[in-house]
């Protein structure tokens, strides 16, 4: 029930086509970077794709979020937690993180920062019991940009409850990664035909750093 050590695999270099035509706009959006503890990163091999790209898309998607006054909003499952919290997770995981540093922390590269927005996740979508909703209205804030691990799982189903909440949902294909190379391109195509806009790092680095919208350009 542990998680799997993950294979090197090739990130996305493109985008499936999809329903949603919203544009992504820095003065409506948040970026979240969903699970990105030592735990979770690290099942995949270091060195090598996908963890390598990941790492530096998140990072570049994080700088220029800061650097545009885009609000970053960190998603972490708590260590050693209690069986009625945990619930049926641990039928599928296992008792989950424990609770040190080298299981809980986000990774270095990805720290988060004073006026970083940090939630407590206790189910794979990150608005399941959080106030993540409630601080985007706050905020006054209607659009997500999800990121981080695993595509499949919390990604997507992040990204599929933001929908559902009525968020303009934007997943970057090259920011998630995955248990694998079809696991990840299945919630790719998933999210592009069913919940979300997609876009590449790139493309919203250049969007974040230029304060216009990314259909405007």
């Amino acid at each position: 029930m542990s998680l799997p050590r993950i294979a090197p695999y090739p990130m996305p270099v493109s985008v499936p086509p999809g329903r949603a035509t919203w544009e992504l706009d820095p003065d409506r959006c948040v970026v979240l970077v969903h699970d990105a503890q030592r735990y979770f990163l690290d099942a995949f091999e270091p060195g090598v794709e996908p963890m390598t790209v990941l790492l530096d898309h998140l990072e570049r998607i994080v700088h220029a979020a800061r650097g545009r006054g885009v609000p970053v909003v960190y998603s972490a499952q708590p260590g050693d937690q209690a069986p009625g919290p945990r619930g049926l997770l641990k039928d599928f995981w296992g008792p989950g993180l424990r609770a040190v540093p080298e299981h809980t922390d986000v990774v270095d590269r990805l720290a988060p920062r004073p006026g970083d927005v940090r939630i407590t996740k206790w189910r794979y979508s990150a608005f399941q019991r959080t106030d993540l909703r409630e601080t985007l209205q706050e905020l006054g804030r209607d659009q997500i940009v999800v990121t981080g691990v695993y595509a499949h799982l919390g990604c997507l189903l992040t990204a599929a409850d933001a929908f559902m909440r009525d968020l303009e949902t934007f997943f970057v294909a090259d920011a998630v990664a995955d248990f694998s190379e079809a696991e990840h391109h299945a919630a790719v195509h998933y999210a592009a035909g069913r919940c979300a806009r997609v876009l590449l790092a790139a493309d919203v680095v250049a969007t974040l750093e230029q304060g216009d919208s990314f259909e405007s350009r």
